[in-house]
């Protein structure tokens, strides 16, 4: 638990609740975790700016202690993810809210924004593309960084048999390859994502299956229609675009127009390893 929040179950939809942290008072912040963790991984940041604001980290249907509804294709889509932490705020007191993601849960916030511009206020993403983008910048060699994407976007079946038969190397593989400073991630963290996260293969890989599926076909849907994210927009990214051969801020600024983006020079799982960098970029998105 995040020392001083409160823990609770939030029903956001038919037959699925949410575990969700909740601290401190003042004007609401949702944080959003990625793979392969939990909402443990906002214990830093949250604490901080649970100060002066009230702080929401629910786990995303499909990790951690939410639920894990099976898969119909519509399921772990981001647009159905997104209205999971609309209803969550609502359920909580909260109309209009600012919120940040991290990873896979950068990738709801953006759907959030898109889908719901007038109850988001501010948008932050740490380390991770617009799903089209994404997908877009993968090509050659390169994109072997990123096998994981191709592997869970299979039909179901071989990748939650892969997956499982050794899910700790799996999940263990990203934590240690993504993390430029391991003792960000405590053992007794560590050991907190690799059982949630053995504990969900199917969920995930549906997560990630749908990036590959119905998330581009609502991106498509999007850009197609010129939408884009109307609030403060703040970016947080290693520079892994000059490695793969794309203007990482160009990407973004072309979904959203008021943006501020960063580059950062931890690895991936900044919120554990930059945290007071984080907070700062978060409390400065919130006074714009």
């Amino acid at each position: 638990m995040i020392p001083s929040f409160t823990q609770q179950r939030v029903t956001v939809a038919d037959g699925v609740a949410l575990n969700v942290a909740v601290g401190g008072s003042g004007s609401p912040v949702v944080l959003l975790h990625g793979f392969p963790q939990t909402h443990l991984m906002w214990r830093h940041v949250a604490a901080d700016l649970a100060a002066d604001h009230t702080v929401i980290c629910p786990d995303l249907r499909g990790y951690g202690d939410s639920d894990k509804p099976a898969d119909d294709g519509q399921t772990y889509s981001k647009r159905t993810m997104a209205a999971d932490v609309v209803a969550l705020a609502r359920a909580l007191g909260h109309d209009r809210f600012a919120l940040a993601g991290h990873d896979r849960g950068a990738l709801v916030a953006i759907r959030a924004g898109l889908d719901h511009p007038d109850v988001i206020t501010h948008l932050a993403s740490l380390d991770v593309l617009p799903t089209l983008d994404m997908w877009d910048v993968m090509h050659g060699t390169t994109a072997a960084i990123g096998f994981h994407l191709y592997l869970m976007a299979q039909p179901p079946g071989l990748p939650e048999a892969m997956i499982t038969a050794s899910a700790d190397a799996f999940f263990g593989h990203f934590l240690d390859q993504w993390a430029a400073d391991p003792a960000s991630i405590p053992d007794d963290v560590r050991g907190t994502y690799l059982k949630a996260s053995r504990e969900a293969v199917p969920s995930i890989v549906a997560d990630y299956r749908a990036s590959a599926t119905v998330d581009v076909e609502h991106d498509l849907a999007d850009r197609s229609a010129g939408r884009v994210l109307r609030m403060p927009v703040t970016v947080l990214q290693q520079d892994w675009g000059a490695a793969l051969g794309f203007d990482a801020a160009a990407r973004w600024r072309a979904w959203a127009p008021d943006l501020v983006h960063r580059t950062v020079t931890c690895g991936h799982f900044m919120a554990e390893e930059a945290p007071g960098e984080v907070v700062k970029a978060l409390r400065d998105l919130l006074t714009r």
